[in-house]
């Protein structure tokens, strides 16, 4: 064996250890996400907040400046200053977001930090493990299902960091996230674990950088943004209950009551998947473009290219819905849903049983 060929099967060796030894760290951090929610729950000093919250509120409203505006005759007039309430839909209650996972806990938020270090750990760590990968194949380290997984998850994590530094209330995605994380990577290394290799010469191409990153950065943030219909749902069918006078049960009043309101969580949805669309677009394009140089058409309805544009009209859809009296609120949530389930098909389900031109790499 060359000197190159061994120097690439210990990176490779090394990227394996890496990707374990992340999932050993995020195995700590989902511990201590659950220690997050179970010590905020059950603490008095976290109930007695939430409860005190809409009072706050109204308080900082009644402290907010007055507006003097200027009559006909030369007087003025004092006006208070109007709230700003932000509307997902017709209909949406005005309640204040939850105190969060921590329940306004010092020994809750204790355990939240220490889980978002952890998680910033473990993603250091994958990410270490993918750029490994990527030295010992000397190519993009996604030409197959095991090398876009791991640098899928690592992307996700790295979105979720980056909502966080920017100081955006998204701590509540921590425990979701590190969970799927985990299960991601245990489907990786079990099932879909291929050994390094090159990719047949037609498809080892600059194309590989540009569309499949785009592609990995688009299916990361349409997750979190699914995360977050998905909790609306729920967020928003638990107010609908309490409204109509309804008694929830005490583990849906000690989750629930903790999350951010059902428009707020509505709202992030809905800027994360508008935001990332033109992305998704742009991604089917690069891959037209790609497939005219590797296969000399631009498009040829192949499976991956059917399920791509599906996907697509899936979330525009979704954006049109917002847009569209009667069908904001529960009625888009369940159009962005599906939409991220043909982006799961298109990846799972069409890699795994469907036959197609893109099955170049096995899994």
């Amino acid at each position: 064996m060359s000197l190159a060929a061994e120097t690439n099967e210990s990176l490779a060796q090394m990227s394996n250890t890496l990707i374990y030894s992340s999932m050993a760290v995020y195995t700590l951090a989902f511990l201590a996400h659950i220690a997050e929610w179970v010590f905020g729950s059950r603490s008095k000093v976290g109930r007695t907040a939430a409860a005190l919250t809409p009072q706050a509120n109204a308080k900082a409203t009644a402290a907010a400046p007055a507006v003097q505006v200027k009559t006909a005759g030369g007087g003025t007039t004092v006006l208070d200053k109007p709230q700003v309430v932000t509307r997902s839909g017709a209909g949406v209650r005005d309640v204040p977001d939850g105190p969060g996972a921590a329940g306004g806990t010092v020994k809750g938020d204790l355990y939240g930090r220490i889980a978002v270090s952890l998680t910033a750990l473990a993603f250091l760590v994958e990410a270490a493990g993918v750029v490994s990968r990527a030295l010992a194949v000397q190519r993009a380290p996604w030409g197959n299902m095991y090398e876009f997984s791991t640098t899928f998850s690592t992307v996700a994590v790295g979105a979720y960091l980056g909502f966080l530094v920017a100081k955006k209330n998204v701590r509540w995605i921590g425990l979701p996230l590190v969970t799927t994380v985990l299960l991601d990577l245990g489907l990786a290394t079990t099932w879909l674990y291929t050994d390094s290799d090159q990719l047949v010469p037609a498809l080892d191409s600059y194309w590989l950088w540009i569309h499949v990153s785009t592609a990995i950065f688009c299916g990361a943030v349409f997750y979190l943004g699914a995360v977050a219909t998905l909790l609306y749902l729920f967020r928003d069918s638990y107010e609908s209950k309490l409204a109509g006078g309804g008694n929830p049960g005490s583990f849906a009043r000690s989750v629930l009551e903790r999350l951010p309101s059902a428009a707020s969580l509505d709202k992030f949805s809905y800027r994360v998947n508008a935001a990332v669309f033109p992305l998704w677009t742009f991604t089917i394009i690069a891959g037209a473009i790609w497939a005219g140089d590797a296969w000399g058409r631009y498009w040829g309805w192949d499976a991956k290219e059917v399920w791509s544009f599906i996907t697509w009209v899936g979330y525009a859809a979704y954006l049109h819905a917002r847009a569209t009296a009667g069908w904001k609120g529960r009625k888009a949530a369940y159009i962005a849903l599906i939409a991220f389930g043909c982006f799961l098909f298109n990846y799972y389900g069409v890699n795994i049983f469907v036959s197609s031109k893109h099955s170049y790499a096995g899994v």
